[in-house]
């Protein structure tokens, strides 16, 4: 098997694992896209939310899954969780606000990351603006997250998951036992979330 191949089976396995866990308890699917990444709620062609990860990327795959772990009910209604999104071209303030609203949601990234034996990069998408990145401080912010939620704990989504996807990639177990674990998990520690 090529190392692409690897690749899509690993992509396979991880959208199957979170509908495994969240399809019935949260109506949430996890979609491949072709383009742009977006979260997509339910509506009368589409009975489940769907988020839609970017060109069929694990990393955007993780990524999508980090906002959606944090995204309250009712966010979880609205169109990319009626959040903004400024594409490439952001100058100072736009990319201080962007970096301040990854900061949380690319902690979780990382831990999610590490949960699959996999290398985390933070982002800082914006290859095109004027602001002046510094990729290492935001790197550190999101690193002293990571620690906070390390010491205070994960949102309930995103500890099942990352149980989830440790019990798959690292520990070894089936894709149906990784599921079954962390959905017991979840139904015994998740509050309406």
């Amino acid at each position: 098997m090529t190392s692409q191949q690897q690749e899509q089976r690993r992509v396979e396995q991880l959208m199957a694992l979170f509908n495994q866990v969240f399809s019935s308890r949260y109506q949430t699917l996890l979609v491949r896209g072709d383009d742009e990444p977006i979260y997509l709620p339910a509506d009368e062609n589409h009975a489940h939310h769907r988020i839609v990860f970017a060109h069929g990327y694990f990393a955007s795959a993780l990524h999508e899954i980090s906002h959606w772990c944090i995204a309250g009910a009712r966010r979880r209604l609205l169109e990319d969780y009626g959040y903004w999104y400024m594409p490439d071209g952001r100058d100072d303030s736009a990319q201080e606000a962007f970096e301040s609203a990854e900061i949380a949601p690319q902690a979780i990234e990382k831990m999610l990351t590490q949960a699959c034996d996999r290398r985390f990069n933070v982002s800082v998408d914006n290859l095109e603006g004027s602001a002046e990145v510094d990729r290492e401080t935001f790197a550190q912010k999101v690193e002293a997250r990571r620690q906070r939620y390390l010491e205070e704990g994960l949102p309930a989504r995103a500890e099942a998951f990352r149980r989830a996807l440790t019990a798959l990639f690292i520990e070894g177990h089936s894709l149906e036992q990784a599921g079954h674990y962390a959905g017991e998990w979840l139904d015994q520690h998740a509050v309406a979330c």
